[in-house]
């Protein structure tokens, strides 16, 4: 496997299954990567919906996940510091950790869950922004893989 993103819950393209969202329990979906370039110092995964009425809505931000991760499993913690180092930011909820899909009513919208593996552990706190954290990434992605899951209501 290249350095892929990939879930045992949903497969690109398809629907995020209730568990995932505000409708469910709302946990962090399984995720699953490859092995990286070999300059990698750590990860980031930002998760977010380009379709939200009011722009881009972030649901995830977390970041300097170990180099030794190959994914995540269900249900991540909401808290800002992990055992593993790895530190989680705020998203657009005004909360630290994942926030599942909680569209309105209509069309389902489209999820992005982007990994990016980087060249460095970045020198930022817990409950970053997106933003902040992407702006700390210039010059530093080595390489990026993404998976895209719907939701509707």
């Amino acid at each position: 496997m290249g350095f892929e993103l990939t879930s045992s819950a949903f497969k690109s393209g398809d629907p995020i299954p209730r568990r995932y969202t505000c409708e469910g329990e709302d946990l962090s979906p399984p995720l699953h990567w490859g092995v990286p370039p070999a300059a990698t110092k750590s990860f980031v995964i930002i998760a977010d919906d380009p379709d939200a009425p009011v722009g881009t809505w972030v649901h995830w931000v977390i970041y300097n996940l170990p180099l030794d991760l190959r994914g995540l499993t269900e249900g991540v913690p909401t808290k800002d510091r992990l055992p593993d180092g790895a530190l989680q930011g705020l998203n657009d909820f005004k909360r630290v950790g994942y926030g599942g899909p909680c569209p309105p009513p209509g069309k389902p919208h489209r999820y992005y869950f982007r990994l990016y593996a980087l060249d460095v552990m970045l020198n930022l706190m817990s409950r970053a922004t997106k933003a902040q954290v992407l702006d700390a990434c210039k010059g530093h992605v080595l390489a990026e893989a993404q998976l895209m899951g719907r939701f509707g209501r």
